[in-house]
């Protein structure tokens, strides 16, 4: 993580951004339906939901825009700049305390230009100052809320910060108002400092930016390295890495599942054992715990508990995307129930439920917040998730017991109040499944089948009361391309391991996969010039695509095409790769800068090298070049992956795990990319075995590909040499397979049993 000294910026607020949100604090503050509708302001106009939930504010605020920064220019002014999301939770928090508040819009409209962005339409803004904030505090997260100069570069920053009418706050710890008045005074009395201490600090980031860490040769250990840290970190008794607060960091578990299927030698067979158990553990605490939804189908962002038994219930389209990849990488190593059906939870959450557009993509997020009823005025988080011992009596009448002991209701509720703040989980549970099927047969004295049919019968009785008499939790009906491009991947995969298995299902998945990816071409795609847009919401916005957009979607595509064979896939996903290395591709250091060249309102150029909730888009994009250079044959593209490991060769040899997700990478490029040509009719049942044995594996670092000789894609016959000489090869047998690799192939399969012990 970037770090460099403050020791002379702004000490006397250093901290404040430690708030502890979760224990010991009581915060006295009035909950409303709504503010003040008879003020308007200027983000009324705006297409963001977040944005518009702040449209009746009295802050003065602007969109970020030449208008408002050359306001601030023209009235010499200092900007508060105020980042988050419209599911944040601690986003409404600050907006009530502070936003809603007269006293504090009046001390920020008087001496500041208040600006609002929304992080997921412009990640660039947000990764600027997030770096700054983390730099600076050693945290970070959302709200975020930094003080800049009009020239854009940062004086103080923090995240949540409270509001007058927090009644108990930290001894030594300021409340917001206090923090404007604070800045307000030094920029007014001491101006200068505050500018020679921000432009300080961007000399320092400016020294971090634009290049990657060169740290010398790349080698397979900097797997057993990144595993050895999660080792020493991996909770034992719930899973998962760390202690509280908990997130599912879906990449890491991809890490660890495919661990001992990367054909890498230096990677043990205990390691590879360990890794993947501590992997399927973290994923059974979170199809059991508070963290999942078990009335409806979503996974919440992160537990408050190191358990996952209470949640912060904002639910994101990047974790369910990302989720039902390790769901399936799961099911492949172990065929678990589990493992599947909480996959086809998710994907029946993105296909059918509240984030599926109607004509095609997905949604955003679901709000943590909601009102408990249809005549409460006072939204409350979670609202909508828990229930009361007595709704279980009154819902489920003779079943009660039964659920109540699977789900862990209990009369007095199941929250700690330690991790009630505001007293919002009286008396209220978040469920938890904490007895098999098994055990509450044996506890209820009645047959597995009996307790299984009353536990779904529960679970239907629950779900009909709560969309009857529930307000929905706000949503995020915004559509953005990179976190499409997650689950257009995580859903195409899943409808090819799935075909054999459950034609039905995986015909659904690929529907909602397919479906995705037309609505993203027709409206976020522009086709003279191979750009992205950001996000659609009613229409696609004005903010062009980031690299993260780019790889995120090339990679879903190149699922997509694995899934249906079908080379348009291909031919969009090279157009993409062409994009976003003439707008991102750094020539001289290597890797891809998460802004454009022409990006006119970002002080720096960052590069994304270190996963967080989302994947790095350079470890994704290495990814995508090492697919795309081994079904086009294009060994330049290879070049350009290796470069882009390169360039953060650095941080790949120092810390390891904080970029797992290009560490299969590094090993594909030392131990070599595995393609696999499946060769005959698709319509022939032995070429459909063949599919079957394949997609029935975990198969990191392997490109699956289909010809057929009798009438062969020209797209793929004019680019790869391989299928040419497949094609050509007219004496060898119709239906077979070729597994090749370093652009040469073995000798040809003819059984699928041959197949299964060659994978």
């Amino acid at each position: 993580m970037l770090r460099f000294n403050t020791r002379n910026h702004f000490h006397f607020l250093s901290n404040n951004n430690h708030w502890n949100r979760n224990l010991n604090i009581q915060i006295y503050w009035k909950r409303r339906m709504s503010t003040n509708q008879t003020h308007t302001n200027r983000l009324v106009a705006s297409k963001s939901p977040y944005l518009r939930q702040h449209m009746h504010n009295p802050v003065d605020w602007y969109e970020w825009s030449p208008e408002a920064l050359k306001l601030a220019k023209d009235q010499d002014k200092p900007i508060f700049l105020s980042v988050g999301y419209s599911a944040c939770h601690w986003c409404h928090v600050m907006e009530r305390e502070s936003f809603e508040n007269q006293i504090v819009a009046k001390a920020l409209n008087d001496s500041f230009v208040s600006i609002k962005v929304d992080r997921e339409e412009r990640p660039d803004i947000d990764r600027i100052y997030m770096s700054f904030v983390q730099a600076t505090t050693g945290s970070g997260g959302w709200p975020m809320s930094v003080f800049l100069t009009p020239d854009l570069k940062p004086i103080f920053g923090g995240t949540y910060f409270p509001g007058p009418e927090a009644v108990r706050m930290q001894r030594g710890r300021g409340g917001f108002l206090q923090i404007i008045e604070k800045i307000d005074q030094m920029w007014n009395n001491n101006r200068e400092t505050c500018i020679q201490s921000a432009s300080n600090v961007i000399e320092q980031m400016e020294g971090f930016s634009g290049y990657g860490e060169e740290g010398g040769k790349l080698e397979e250990k900097c797997a057993s390295d990144a595993l050895n840290y999660f080792k020493k970190r991996f909770d034992t008794e719930h899973g998962g890495f760390g202690g509280s607060p908990k997130f599912p960091t879906p990449i890491n578990l991809t890490f660890l599942l495919r661990m001992g299927r990367m054909r890498a030698s230096s990677i043990s067979e205990n390691d590879a054992e360990l890794a993947k158990q501590m992997a399927l553990k973290t994923l059974r605490g979170i199809s059991k715990g508070g963290i999942r939804d078990h009335i409806g189908y979503g996974i919440s962002r992160y537990s408050v508990t190191k358990d996952w038994s209470l949640p912060h219930f904002e639910i994101m389209l990047y974790d369910q995307g990302q989720l039902m990849g390790n769901y399936l990488d799961a099911w492949l190593l172990t065929g678990e129930d589990v493992f599947l059906s909480t996959l086809d939870s998710l994907a029946t959450y993105l296909g059918t439920q509240r984030l599926s557009h109607p004509g095609g993509g997905f949604y955003s997020a679901e709000d943590a917040d909601s009102l408990p009823s249809k005549d409460s005025h006072e939204k409350k988080e979670g609202a909508f998730y828990v229930w009361e011992y007595a709704e279980f009596e009154k819902i489920l009448g003779k079943d009660a017991d039964i659920a109540a002991a699977y789900w862990n209701v209990k009369p007095n509720g199941n929250v700690d109040p330690r991790h009630d703040a505001h007293d919002e989980l009286l008396k209220k549970n978040v469920l938890c499944i904490t007895f098999s099927i098994e055990e509450l047969a044996k506890k209820f004295g009645k047959n597995e089948r009996e307790v299984n049919e009353i536990i779904q019968a529960c679970r239907r009785k629950l779900w009909e009361y709560r969309q009857e008499n529930r307000p929905f939790p706000h949503l995020d009906d915004k559509i953005v391309t990179s976190w499409n491009g997650l689950a257009i991947g995580s859903l195409a995969r899943a409808a090819a391991s799935l075909k054999a298995v459950n034609p039905s299902r995986a015909k659904d998945y690929l529907g909602y996969a397919e479906e995705a990816a037309s609505f993203v071409k027709k409206n976020l795609y522009k086709q003279e010039s191979g750009r992205l847009i950001r996000v659609f919401r009613e229409e696609a916005g004005k903010v062009e695509g980031f690299t993260d957009d780019y790889a995120f979607l090339i990679g879903g595509i190149l699922d997509l095409y694995e899934t249906t064979f079908d080379s348009n896939y291909i031919r969009w996903a090279l157009k993409l790769q062409e994009t976003q290395d003439s707008l991102f591709w750094d020539e001289t250091n290597g890797g891809y800068f998460s802004t454009s060249s022409d990006a006119s309102d970002a002080i720096l150029r960052l590069k994304d090298e270190q996963d967080n909730a989302e994947p790095s888009s350079n470890a994704i994009s290495a990814s995508n070049l090492m697919r795309l250079s081994v079904l086009v044959g294009d060994r330049k593209l290879e070049e350009k992956a290796i470069r882009t490991c390169q360039a953060f060769s650095g941080m790949l040899n120092a810390a390891p795990y904080a970029m797992t997700g290009m560490v299969p990478t590094v090993i594909a490029q030392l131990a070599g990319m595995r393609q696999i040509v499946v060769v005959g009719s698709l319509d022939d049942e032995k070429v459909g075995g063949f599919l079957s044995v394949i997609r029935s594996k975990l198969s990191p670092n392997t490109v699956v590909m289909h010809v057929d000789p009798s009438h062969p894609d020209q797209f793929l016959l004019e680019k790869n040499e391989i299928i040419k000489e497949i094609v050509n090869d007219t004496k060898a047998e119709k239906n077979r397979v070729h597994i090749c690799e370093g652009f040469s192939c073995g000798l040809p399969i003819t059984h699928t049993s041959q197949l299964e012990s060659k994978l």
